[in-house]
C-alpha cells in the first residue's frame, strides 16, 4: 500500500525520487501539492513565535514583534523563499543542459519539494524563537536536504553520479551565495531604518 503524499516527503522520500525518476506525474503533481504549504510554514512560525514568544538572541529580555512588524517580516521571508526556491529550480535546469540531466519544468520542481521539505518542517521550530534552538533544529535538516540533494539528483534526472554531484555542488554554492547576500541586504535595509524598528 501507497504511502500519502506528505508522509512520503518526510518518511520515506527514496520511494518518492524513484517515482520521479520514473517520470511518474501523478506522484510530481501529489509532491507539487505541497509546496504552498511547505513555503507558507516558516515565515507563520516566525510570526507566531516572534508575536507571543520573542526572539532570544542573547539579550536579558526576548525581542517581541508587534503585529504589523511580524506580517512585515513574515510576507519579506514568505517572498524570499518563494525567489530562492523557483531562481534555484530555473538555476538547475539551466545548469542541466550542461551536465546532461533529463526533466522537465515539473520534475525538477517537484525533485526541489522533496529536498526542501526536511528544512521547511524543521522551521516549525521558529515557533519557539530561540536562536540556539533553532540551530540545533536547523543543522540536522540542513544535512538531510542536501543528502536528498546529492544522492536524489543523479538518479531523478538521470545523470551519472560524478555529474551528479558537481552539478549539486554548484547549487549548493548558489544557494551560499543567495544567503550571504540576504542577509547583506537585510542587514543593511535595517541599518538604513526600514523593517522593524526593534531595539536591543
Amino acid at each position: 500500500m501507497q504511502s500519502g503524499p506528505l508522509f512520503s516527503l518526510l518518511f520515506d522520500p527514496g520511494t518518492v525520487l524513484r517515482d520521479l525518476a520514473r517520470g511518474d506525474r501523478a506522484r510530481a503533481r501529489a509532491v507539487r501539492r505541497y509546496l504552498p504549504l511547505l513555503l507558507a510554514l516558516p515565515p507563520v512560525s516566525a510570526a507566531i513565535g516572534g508575536s507571543l514568544f520573542g526572539w532570544r538572541l542573547g539579550t536579558p529580555e526576548p525581542l517581541y514583534l508587534d503585529a504589523g512588524q511580524a506580517v512585515t517580516v513574515s510576507v519579506l521571508y514568505l517572498l524570499a523563499l518563494c525567489f530562492g526556491l523557483f531562481t534555484t529550480v530555473g538555476l538547475a535546469r539551466w545548469m542541466g543542459v550542461t551536465y546532461g540531466a533529463v526533466g522537465s519544468y515539473r520534475i525538477y520542481l517537484a525533485f526541489f519539494v522533496v529536498v526542501c521539505a526536511p528544512l521547511a518542517v524543521a522551521s516549525l521550530a521558529h515557533l519557539f524563537p530561540q536562536a540556539f534552538f533553532n540551530l540545533l533544529v536547523m543543522i540536522p535538516a540542513t544535512i538531510w536536504s542536501m543528502t536528498l540533494l546529492y544522492r536524489g539528483l543523479p538518479l531523478v534526472l538521470h545523470v551519472p553520479p560524478e555529474r551528479g554531484m558537481l552539478m549539486s555542488s554548484a547549487l549548493v554554492g548558489w544557494l551560499l551565495v543567495a544567503a550571504v547576500s540576504l542577509l547583506g541586504i537585510s542587514a543593511a535595509l535595517w541599518t538604513a531604518g526600514i523593517g522593524p524598528s526593534i531595539r536591543i
